[in-house]
């Protein structure tokens, strides 16, 4: 299978399931379905779901023989993840396990949303030339995430559709493309 898809990565409560209330109620995971959302209505919006490459799993289903190797399997799939970070967002064992074979392992570009912030000014600070403390403040909720992103290349960008969808269309935040290591951000 080609490398097309778009691998999401948001916190859910363990266990999860998709078909109970709980998860529909976890915020992280309404901005992943806003996606599949977008897509549905509209077939030229560019995320291709890493997620409907495989069949769905139980969530009681075992750890280790089933939920993490359907969770790499998808990510072999994928040029990239979608990391949803916000203030809900907690270091679960699924979202560790995600971040870290994602990036350490596959070497997979990462563009995090962050679902707090609405505009690319939001991200950055008064002089527009780094990103701000209430992001950076975010990724202590993912150590792993945050210990291991200078290894990839990382886009920033808030929750607004148009910037997602401008992000998801950027070649360079695609494995293979040769865009250097480090955190990139959109100053307008």
């Amino acid at each position: 299978m080609s490398k097309i898809y778009n691998y999401s990565a948001f916190y859910v409560n363990e266990p999860f399931s998709e078909s109970s209330l709980g998860a529909h109620a976890t915020e992280d995971f309404c901005f992943y379905n806003m996606l599949k959302a977008w897509k549905g209505s509209d077939s030229s919006f560019p995320f291709r779901n890493a997620h409907d490459t495989t069949y769905n799993v139980r969530d009681n289903s075992n750890w280790e023989l089933t939920l993490k190797p359907r969770l790499r399997e998808r990510l072999r799939n994928s040029k990239n993840i979608i990391l949803f970070l916000s203030k809900n967002t907690s270091n679960s064992q699924a979202l560790r396990e995600e971040i870290d074979y994602g990036i350490n392992t596959l070497g997979l570009p990462v563009i995090v949303i962050y679902t707090d912030l609405k505009a690319k000014e939001d991200l950055l600070t008064n002089d527009k030339n780094e990103l701000n403390n209430r992001v950076s403040n975010l990724w202590n909720k993912l150590p792993v995430f945050r210990d291991s992103k200078s290894k990839v290349p990382v886009l920033h960008i808030p929750l607004n559709k148009d910037v997602i969808r401008s992000s998801l269309n950027n070649s360079d935040f695609t494995v293979g493309s040769g865009k250097k290591t480090g955190d990139y951000y959109y100053k307008n």
